[in-house]
């Protein structure tokens, strides 16, 4: 390999898959049997998995030339970017010389359009395959599948890619037409379904096979990615194709990306950047949607398609439901604990599981790490505390409950 050559590829490869927010390696399990950079147990990324754990991918393109012009993609065609392919067989090499040296333990690939999108979907399958079957590594493989690719080329990257990908790019289907018209949304919908019933079949071959391993499919899941701040589309919009797309594919997750100015831009596109904190508010209203049983017309009604910045979307419902609250400690159900801003699931099954041995007091809170300022407001504890319901009527609470005062914890009744 010309390190020369290698190092330049890499360089503008790796600088170029840095847009592609959908790379965490959470929900693999690993690969059975023995083999190098098992996950059991210029172009690098971090990203954590659900139990804490830093894993270092190896995140590139397989090449930044494309034959789409998507406006809002530094990559599109008609952008002046230097230009550079990656050979099968150097991200291969790559892949092992960097997880040998302990810098990596897994690949996150992607791509531009070469060619035509089953053209590189055969290559990137092609890296997968080789890294499997030739090198006998076993670490984390995430492929992001080309639009428009072929069922047929997707079930291989999934045969042995740990997590298969299609971006969903944009909030709404005219959202694309807009910005990505080469891209259409059945195409992407179809390669999600095709992913969704291979990892089905899979799931059920595992909960029924009578031999110990049966083969598998994309163990850890399919994910998207979703544009935001490109168009006018609102928070609503946004967070309505999440659970649409939660719902009808089971994906593992959306990821929100804040769009952010590149060079050479289009004309249609924002000259500013959308804010990081609506990308970060996204996040907790997909939170709300898939663990805390909220629905998307109480985290964005009608009236009010657009989050709250300066509040998290639980605060910003309980304000506007004050009369949900306050609720006991004592005897509230789970669904409604989960409801309280300040508690998280860990708190609320820590408070279930504990009140039949000792009574939820102040303390007990305090034990349990909750934001106490956030929380008792919308609260009775065993103690005796008429503050709650006096604070839960004030015109103040949003102020005293973000801290913008400094009210007294607990004052005197």
């Amino acid at each position: 390999m010309d390190q020369g050559v290698i190092g330049r590829k890499l360089r503008v490869l790796a600088d170029a898959a840095k847009y592609d927010a959908s790379c965490a390696s959470s929900g693999s399990k690993g690969r059975n049997g023995p083999g190098l950079g098992s996950t059991n147990g210029m172009g690098i990324c971090h990203s954590y998995t659900p139990d804490g754990r830093c894993v270092s991918l190896l995140k590139i393109l397989l090449t930044n030339r494309c034959t789409f012009d998507c406006s809002y993609c530094i990559n599109r065609r008609s952008s002046d970017v230097e230009r550079a392919t990656f050979e099968v067989d150097e991200v291969v090499r790559l892949t092992m010389e960097f997880y040998r040296r302990n810098y990596i333990e897994g690949l996150f690939l992607s791509s531009g359009v070469l060619k035509n999108p089953d053209h590189t979907m055969e290559r990137m399958v092609e890296v997968a395959r080789r890294l499997r079957h030739s090198e006998g590594f076993c670490g984390y493989i995430h492929l992001k599948a080309v639009a428009g690719a072929s069922g047929a080329l997707v079930e291989q990257a999934g045969r042995v890619a740990d997590r298969v990908s299609v971006n969903i790019e944009l909030p709404t289907p005219a959202d694309l037409g807009s910005l990505a018209p080469e891209k259409r949304v059945p195409e992407i919908h179809d390669s999600m379904g095709t992913l969704k019933g291979r990892i089905d079949e899979a799931e059920h071959a595992r909960a029924t096979a009578r031999r110990a391993n049966p083969p598998a499919f994309a163990p850890a899941g399919q994910s998207t990615q979703m544009i935001i701040g490109a168009t006018p589309s609102a928070d609503r919009d946004v967070l309505q194709t999440a659970d649409g797309l939660y719902r009808r594919f089971a994906l593992r997750r959306v990821y929100y990306s804040a769009y952010s100015p590149i060079p050479f831009a289009d004309p249609l596109l924002p000259t500013k950047a959308s804010p990081l904190v609506r990308e970060h508010r996204l996040y907790q209203a997909d939170w709300l949607l898939r663990f805390y049983g909220f629905g998307l017309d109480e985290i964005t009604p009608h009236d009010a398609p657009q989050l709250d910045l300066q509040i998290d979307p639980k605060l910003a419902w309980a304000l506007a439901n004050r009369a949900r609250f306050p609720v006991d400690l004592r005897t509230a159900s789970r669904e409604e604990l989960l409801r309280v801003p300040g508690l998280g699931t860990r708190s609320v099954q820590r408070i279930l599981a504990s009140r039949g041995h000792a009574p939820i007091t102040l303390d007990a809170l305090a034990r349990l790490r909750v934001p106490l300022r956030k929380v008792l407001p919308f609260v009775l504890t065993a103690d005796p505390n008429p503050r709650p319901a006096r604070l839960l009527d004030a015109a103040s609470l949003r102020q005293h409950v973000i801290g913008a005062t400094q009210l007294p914890l607990f004052a005197a009744s």
